[in-house]
């Protein structure tokens, strides 16, 4: 069963905040979507809508790399836990990743489990010597939008201040 995948509007605000709090232990992530789209830092935000009702969300903000380049960062990505395991992330990732395309983004990063995020042609970011703020490891990946857009001298990915909600 396939969801209707569209950006989303001020009317799915909350919708989007009850999916991403039930998704995940804690509401840091609801919270964090919240942050990002009141500083104006949601570069691209999907909703996935099943029979009217929004059943999941990804979100892609600005990362800034050393040296002043930048690309987008996925996360957080929610279905609402009667609607996992049925494909809606993995299809909100893949046209999210269109989006991000489409606006000229030229790489994205993403913390995650490497097996899943791997399905969407992610790779370990050290590939290019990228390492992020968070100590990520073999779980911080990168994805060229547009070839050789990530700058092979790695650096520092800093992501937008409200990623510290997360862990508060």
């Amino acid at each position: 069963m396939a969801a209707s995948v569209r950006p989303e509007v001020p009317a799915d605000i909350d919708a989007i905040h009850r999916v991403n709090a039930a998704a995940f232990r804690t509401d840091g992530e609801a919270r964090l979507v919240d942050a990002l789209r009141a500083a104006g830092k949601l570069t691209v935000s999907l909703v996935a809508e099943s029979a009217g009702n929004i059943v999941g969300h990804v979100a892609f903000s600005p990362v800034a790399l050393e040296g002043g380049m930048g690309g987008v960062g996925l996360g957080p990505v929610a279905v609402a836990p009667e609607f996992q395991r049925r494909g809606f992330g993995g299809q909100l990732i893949r046209e999210g990743l269109v989006a991000c395309r489409q606006k000229g983004c030229r790489f994205v990063v993403v913390l995650g489990d490497p097996d899943y995020y791997g399905r969407f042609g992610f790779v370990a970011a050290s590939r290019w010597r990228l390492r992020d703020e968070f100590g990520g490891g073999d779980a911080f990946m990168a994805l060229e939008l547009l070839p050789g857009r990530i700058p092979t001298g790695g650096g520092l990915v800093r992501y937008a201040p409200e990623f510290r909600l997360v862990t508060q």
